[in-house]
């Protein structure tokens, strides 16, 4: 079992930064292979993958919304991942998700794939 406890949201002008970070508990036995992933979710659109890490090679991968202005990094000591967001806009106002899954070869930014979800933490970016 994964619990994820996102953090970091909130409200920023056009232009502005936020760092998002997501916090794994786990419990029992858990693969190694670990994918964490940002997604994202405005009212009325469906979630987007924002971008993606696997654990054990930090290697990212990121999803169009990301456009070159975010980031994910991790500290697999704390468990904990992180969205460098930069540069927002209006745009990127959503509930952004944390993400965690297991042996997952493909799709990192389908959220089909992903079995654990954290509550959301809200970004609202102004003009």
């Amino acid at each position: 079992q994964v619990r994820l406890v996102e953090s970091g949201g909130g409200s920023v002008q056009a232009g502005g930064s936020l760092s998002l970070s997501c916090v794994a508990s786990v419990s029992g036995s858990t693969a190694s292979d670990r994918v964490m992933a940002w997604f994202r979710q405005a009212p009325g659109k469906a979630r987007e993958g924002v971008a993606a890490i696997r654990t054990s090679s930090d290697s990212p991968f990121y999803g169009a919304p990301a456009g070159g202005r975010f980031t994910i990094a991790q500290d697999n000591a704390r468990r904990t991942v992180y969205l460098h967001m930069y540069n927002l806009r209006p745009g990127d106002t959503a509930i952004y998700y944390c993400a965690a899954g297991m042996g997952i070869d493909s799709g990192l930014l389908n959220p089909d794939a992903y079995t654990y979800w954290g509550q959301g933490t809200q970004v609202t970016v102004s003009s």
